[in-house]
């Protein structure tokens, strides 16, 4: 017969209790891709809010863990071989910068295509988001490119105009080489005799530098990130507006392997990380021309009466923009209208009324 102590039943508990395996994270393995350099102000932050934010609350669940490997600079695509990375597998979650894929993801071009409106980053990028959100559209451009789309991202508050040679105002523009990406190259539509010289935002300076072109078409906190002051130390202030131009994406064949509680925790920390985004870009907006006038840049404004007539002198690249989208079978000119609405109902009303015409 066994006599049991209160000793030996403690020491047996204990010993069962030791026994029995703790419950283990499944790994998830996340190969996260970008072209722009870690400077940049949405893959810095990519690294030190998404994953981060990532990581913790899938900590906290006790379910999942994410082995991220995290692939910037060109390490793997250029800035503009994101969205067919994506699409190939070679990431699994993208930061695409879309003012270079217009024939493909036409619908992303909503904000480039309405400027003079808003130059408050966090108003646009909720806008934007939410019409993601309500119309089919800009889901099914990147469905098409074998991809799941997560959040829009607006990372400057507004473009301004940065030139080698001194500026007083728009008509200061006329004849010159400007610099540019995407939809904004457009708005050189509406000053006389400007050529527009397409380009990107790691390309701007050298073609400062080398006289490529004039001036360029960029955000204060970029071009004190890429020290254009040094080339482009004239600012024209014209407060063309905060535009979308990065989307986090997800690999569909990736997506759809995911477990479901990993799948949720991205698309929460995503909007969380479009508004960050776009808080730091507005908190970043004054101290950059601040920075930028210490670095030995001089800054111009321009008048409300030259905004007016640079908007008015553009074509209506807005209705043309909703035009494309309706041909495309997608509700553009109901988008556009939404919009511009969510904007007006934010406290923002254009210089012009882009649905007028």
């Amino acid at each position: 017969m066994l006599n049991w102590t209160k000793k030996t039943m403690v020491g047996a508990a204990l010993a069962t209790m030791v026994a029995l395996p703790a419950t283990a994270q499944e790994s998830v393995s996340a190969v996260v891709i970008d072209g722009y350099p870690d400077r940049a102000l949405w893959v810095k932050e990519f690294s030190n809010f998404f994953i981060p934010q990532m990581d913790s609350r899938l900590e906290a669940a006790g379910n999942y863990k994410i082995n991220w490997q995290e692939n910037y600079g060109g390490s793997i695509v250029k800035p503009k071989g994101v969205l067919e990375g994506v699409q190939l597998g070679l990431g699994d979650i993208g930061i695409v910068t879309t003012i270079f894929h217009s024939s493909k993801l036409p619908s992303q071009g909503i904000s480039g295509s309405t400027p003079f409106v808003s130059s408050d980053a966090r108003a646009v990028a909720k806008a934007v988001d939410e019409i993601a959100r309500e119309y089919p559209a800009m889901q099914n451009e990147f469905a098409a490119q074998n991809q799941v789309y997560l959040a829009t991202g607006v990372v400057l508050d507004t473009y301004q105009v940065f030139c080698s040679q001194p500026v007083a105002s728009v008509a200061d523009l006329e004849g010159r080489k400007i610099a540019g990406a995407g939809l904004n190259l457009r708005y050189l539509e509406g000053i006389k005799d400007a050529a527009g010289v397409r380009g990107g935002l790691t390309d701007f300076y050298n073609m400062l530098q080398t006289g490529l072109a004039d001036c360029a078409m960029l955000w204060p906190e970029a071009a004190v990130t890429f020290k254009i002051a040094e080339v482009g130390p004239y600012m024209l202030q014209a407060d063309l507006g905060a535009v979308n131009s990065k989307t986090v994406t997800v690999n569909a064949d990736y997506w759809a392997k995911l477990p479901d509680e990993v799948k949720a925790t991205l698309q929460d920390v995503a909007i969380e990380y479009r508004d960050h985004l776009a808080g730091i870009a507005m908190d970043r907006a004054a101290a950059a021309h601040a920075a930028y006038t210490e670095a030995g840049g001089t800054i111009v404004e321009v008048s409300a009466d030259d905004r007016a007539a640079w908007a008015g002198a553009m074509p209506n690249i807005a209705a043309e923009w909703a035009e494309t989208l309706n041909g495309n079978g997608e509700q553009g000119t109901e988008m556009l209208a939404a919009y511009l609405g969510k904007l007006e109902a934010a406290g923002f009303v254009g210089v012009r009324d882009w649905t007028a015409e």
